[in-house]
C-alpha cells in the first residue's frame, strides 16, 4: 500500500488532496496545527481506518521527529505534500510596512519547515523512489501588491524545490501552483469580499495524483496545465 505524509490536512487543498488519496486507497499520515479539525478530517475519508492524525506545528522540530517516526512505523514513503503554509498579516500588507517578525515565521512555516521535513523522511522517499510535492502559488512568479511576504516565501521554496530535484536524483521533487481556491486561507487575504467565484480546492487535488502516477520530470507545475494533459513544467 502507498503511503503519504500531508501536512496541512485538517482543512482546504490539504484536505481534498487527503480524501483523493484515500480513495485511491493510499495510507495516510496527516498534519495540522488544530487536533479537533484534523480528527474531523480523518474520520470523514473514504477509508478513515488507513489514516492517522498527528497535531502540531510543522516548525516545531519535535513535531517533526513525531511524523518521521510515523514514517518509520509505516516502513516506507511514497509521497510528501508540503501543504501547511502561513499567509502572514490579514489583510495583506505592503512589504514597506510588513511586519519583520511575522514575515520571518511566514517564511518558517513555508520554506524552513517544508525542507527540514523533507530531510527528516529523505531515506524513506529514497528508498521508494517516491515523491515530493511541495505547494506554491501563482504569487511566487508574479508581483501581485501585498502578497510581497507570502509571495516571496513560495518564489524560495520553488528554489528549494528545483535545487532539491537536482541533487536527489532517485526521487521526484515537484513545486505545484494549485491556483486560485475557496479556501480560508484565501478568504484571510481578502476579508470581507466575496470569493465564491473562487473553485473549490477538490477540482485541483487530483493534479497530485496524476503527477504521482505519470511521473513527469521535476519541475514547477500549475495544477490546470497538468489537468488538461499538457504536464508542461513553468
Amino acid at each position: 500500500m502507498n503511503v503519504a505524509l500531508i501536512t496541512g490536512a485538517s482543512r482546504g487543498f490539504g484536505r481534498a488532496v487527503a480524501a483523493a488519496l484515500s480513495r485511491e486507497g493510499w495510507r495516510l499520515i496527516l498534519d495540522a496545527r488544530g487536533g479537533y479539525d484534523l480528527e474531523r478530517a480523518r474520520s470523514a475519508l473514504p477509508y478513515p481506518s488507513n489514516a492517522v492524525a498527528i497535531a502540531g506545528d510543522v516548525t516545531d522540530p519535535a513535531h517533526r521527529a513525531a511524523l518521521a517516526r510515523a514514517v518509520e512505523d509505516a516502513t516506507r514513503l511514497d509521497l510528501l505534500v508540503n501543504n501547511a503554509s502561513e499567509l502572514g498579516p490579514s489583510p495583506l500588507q505592503p512589504l514597506s510596512v510588513h511586519p519583520l517578525d511575522e514575515l520571518e515565521y511566514v517564511y518558517r512555516v513555508n520554506v524552513v519547515a517544508p525542507l527540514a521535513l523533507t530531510q527528516a523522511v529523505l531515506p524513506a522517499l529514497r528508498a521508494a523512489h517516491g515523491a515530493v510535492v511541495n505547494i506554491s502559488s501563482d504569487a511566487a512568479v508574479e508581483a501581485y501588491e501585498g502578497w510581497g511576504g507570502y509571495g516571496s516565501s513560495k518564489a524560495a521554496l520553488d528554489q528549494v524545490s528545483a535545487v532539491m530535484a537536482a541533487e536527489e536524483p532517485d526521487i521526484k521533487v515537484y513545486a505545484l501552483d494549485p491556483g486560485d481556491m475557496r479556501t480560508a486561507m484565501h478568504q484571510r487575504a481578502y476579508p470581507g469580499e466575496d470569493i465564491s467565484d473562487r473553485p473549490e480546492p477538490e477540482v485541483s487535488a487530483p493534479a497530485i495524483l496524476r503527477l504521482v502516477a505519470e511521473r513527469p520530470r521535476s519541475g514547477r507545475y500549475r495544477a490546470a496545465s497538468v489537468l488538461d494533459a499538457s504536464l508542461v513544467a513553468t
